[in-house]
């Protein structure tokens, strides 16, 4: 194995994909050889033993978007063309090795089953796989000794693969940030492009040197976000009994549920946590909510939270005041005023750590771009939309979340004996 590594050329920070690890993890920026250098890995293992290899990205709607063309490429470098054959949508080996390729967003837990047997899988750009494509495909690749190779330039660190590979890896997983300036063999012509974009390109440091970008390019909040992180208003915020715990919901069943608990200071609002489901009754939501026994203010549901279910004739707003919730219903508003209402209070904001999903949301809270003219338009109603809304609601709400003490925005000291 040494032989082949020293024959096809590998960046030394690559060493460890010849190493036995459950999983194998290179993530970095541009011109960092990750990509080829885990495609010829792989060409030159399966040429050594029949390995059954699968590789997967989040979405692909063709071969065009998979790897295939890299391999192939890969296979002409490594002059290993008359040991595999090259077919359309597969690569076989004269040992018996197969490449295939696969979407993983149009998988199911019943049609992933057919990856059981797989040796190795390669998830390629894995910056954009979803927790949910993550969860079916690991506990399905279980064959004895089978790995799980990752590849990707980070986007944003709440995505899941960051979270899952680079803040919080696995047992037996080897974990390498690998950059341009890793790359022995990194052209001249992407030095030229990598000097002009550090003096240029405000995304450098993403780009090229693999760190995470604050928000998603073209997201709402993407300067608020930014903003707060460099504050270190995502932190760890503790609860503060003396003050009231205020619930701000964006209703949901298929759609999420988004719950938002926050507490009002003086002159800052903290939000101590997040609560995200769905098909999920009001009750299961308020039962949970009563079992942390905070002391609790008042429940702002979004306006169709007066909305009479046609089946029964209860709202949610019913439902909630029968289980002993002050209830108020937060006035319908334009999207686009809510989000100038929210991007005015975000210097206010204290983000808890509990609530990272929360901030998921708002770093990928983005807008539809029109295909004719490229021109933004609505926000997206998608995944991250409905975390979005509460928070929307949140910073409409402000100025009705009351302390006992603040009811007439002035001290009250009658309870304390004093006129």
């Amino acid at each position: 194995m040494l032989n082949q590594k020293t024959i096809a050329q590998f960046p030394d920070k690559l060493d460890f994909l010849f190493q036995p690890h459950r999983y194998k993890v290179a993530y970095g920026g541009r011109g960092s050889g990750k990509s080829w250098g885990m495609a010829r890995a792989l060409l030159l293992q399966a040429s050594n033993k029949p390995l059954r290899i699968l590789c997967a990205r989040e979405i692909q709607k063709s071969i065009k978007q998979s790897v295939h063309t890299l391999l192939n490429d890969q296979i002409q470098a490594l002059g290993l063309g008359a040991f595999y054959e090259v077919l359309e949508a597969e690569i076989r080996g004269l040992n018996g090795s197969s490449f295939s390729f696969t979407g993983l967003a149009t998988n199911t837990v019943e049609s992933i089953k057919s990856f059981e047997g797989c040796d190795i899988v390669w998830v390629e750009e894995s910056q954009t796989v979803s927790k949910k494509s993550w969860d079916i495909l690991i506990p399905t690749i279980r064959k004895p000794d089978s790995e799980i190779w990752v590849s990707f330039n980070p986007n944003i660190d709440t995505d899941d693969t960051y979270q899952r590979f680079v803040i919080s890896p696995p047992d037996n997983a080897k974990v390498v940030k690998v950059n341009y300036h890793d790359n022995p063999w990194f052209p001249e012509v992407l030095e030229i492009e990598r000097k002009h974009s550090e003096k240029t390109n405000p995304d450098y440091d993403n780009i090229w040197e693999g760190d995470c970008k604050a928000a998603v390019d073209g997201a709402i909040y993407a300067n608020e976000i930014r903003e707060a992180q460099e504050a270190g208003r995502v932190t760890a915020v503790p609860y503060d009994p003396m003050l009231k715990v205020h619930i701000v919901m964006d209703l949901g069943w298929n759609d999420s549920m988004s719950v938002i608990l926050c507490q009002r200071g003086v002159s800052d609002i903290r939000i101590i946590g997040y609560i995200e489901d769905d098909h999920r009754t009001l009750d299961s939501y308020s039962a949970q909510l009563k079992d942390l026994s905070y002391n609790w203010g008042t429940m702002f549901l979004p306006h169709d939270g007066q909305s009479k279910d046609f089946k029964h004739g209860i709202s949610a707003e019913d439902i909630m005041r029968k289980r002993g919730w002050d209830v108020n219903i937060v006035p319908k508003n334009d999207i686009e005023s809510g989000i100038k209402l929210s991007r005015m209070n975000f210097h206010r904001i204290y983000f808890d750590k509990s609530s990272s999903r929360l901030v998921e949301c708002l770093k990928n809270y983005r807008r539809a771009i029109n295909s004719a003219t490229n021109e933004p338009g609505a926000p997206l109603h998608d995944e991250y939309s409905h975390g979005a809304d509460a928070f929307r609601y949140l910073c409409t709400s402000i100025e009705n979340m009351k302390n006992e003490s603040w009811t007439s925005n002035k001290i009250q000291y009658n309870n304390m004996g004093i006129v």
